[in-house]
């Protein structure tokens, strides 16, 4: 515990991530709305930081989970009297590669080091230290980040350089995004054809069809009819979005994706502002006139 480590974004996943680290390492934490710092920290036997300047100075390891990678930007501009050499940036963030590579750019500048690690697994993988983290940067920060991710991950992974975390977060969110609308469309046609949405499921579930999406989310989200709001729908459009360009950048040529990306902004305007992300299949049930439950 001698070790101090600054977790910046309090929200759905970040907070049980906080709190694996919180149980490793003596661990300070900042939140734009600062009393849910100050409820985490008396909870967790953690510390509130009351300014990100101060967080920094007093943690050479600094781990932010936030909506976008413009936001950590505005991370590292508020502190930026604070970074040195020596620190090291662990960016849980579903960000874009073009602004983790800016982002590490501009603390290269002060001496410190960036690594990129999305995580795939959800609330209930954050609730449990399962996660999966998705590395990117040098190899010696790459190491270094390790110890400091363990905590809340089963699998843990160096994918490559700075960018590529986050880069293949976005692709596989986007494939995560493309089965929801695929096995929405599919057992909309199979209901509306007599076969019961549960049994369609337990059949494709033992074939070769079958994916997180049908074994997890919509037994347990769409044909309960439970829906609960776990992940939004506005960041997944904002994942698939990321997506688009890492193709675009690798010069791959896409029919399917610019297609689901369109979906979701379109069901994003039909559904309201919090909106999970599964919750995309009530608009193609509204437009098959069928329920699948």
């Amino acid at each position: 515990m001698s070790e101090r480590v600054g977790f910046v974004g309090l929200g759905a996943i970040g907070t049980p991530m906080a709190r694996h680290v919180a149980q490793a390492f003596a661990t300070v934490v900042w939140n734009r709305t600062a009393v849910r710092a100050e409820e985490f920290a008396r909870a967790h036997g953690a510390q509130a930081a009351t300014d990100l300047a101060t967080l920094v100075a007093d943690c050479a390891v600094v781990i932010t989970c936030l909506p976008t990678s413009r936001e950590v930007a505005e991370v590292i501009a508020a502190a930026s009297g604070a970074w040195r050499r020596g620190h090291l940036l662990i960016d849980a963030t579903s960000g874009d590669p073009a602004g983790s590579r800016r982002n590490a750019a501009t603390l290269a500048g002060h001496g410190a080091d960036f690594v990129d690690a999305p995580v795939s697994g959800g609330t209930s993988g954050a609730e449990q230290g399962t996660l999966t983290v998705m590395l990117g940067g040098s190899d010696d920060a790459v190491a270094r980040a390790r110890r400091y991710v363990q905590p809340y991950a089963r699998k843990v992974e160096h994918v490559g350089p700075v960018g590529a975390g986050h880069a293949l977060k976005a692709v596989n969110n986007a494939l995560l995004a493309l089965n929801i609308v695929a096995a929405g469309e599919g057992l909309a046609a199979l209901v509306k054809l007599g076969v019961p949405a549960q049994r369609a499921v337990d059949v494709i579930n033992a074939s070769s069809g079958r994916s997180n999406v049908t074994e997890h989310l919509i037994p347990e989200r769409v044909i309960t009819r439970a829906w609960p709001r776990t992940f939004s729908a506005a960041l997944l459009d904002k994942d698939l979005g990321v997506a688009l360009a890492v193709l675009e950048d690798a010069g791959v040529t896409s029919e399917l994706y610019p297609a689901v990306k369109r979906f979701y902004a379109e069901a994003r305007q039909a559904l309201d502002a919090g909106a999970d992300h599964v919750e995309v299949v009530r608009r193609i049930e509204a437009a098959a006139g069928v329920e699948i439950r």
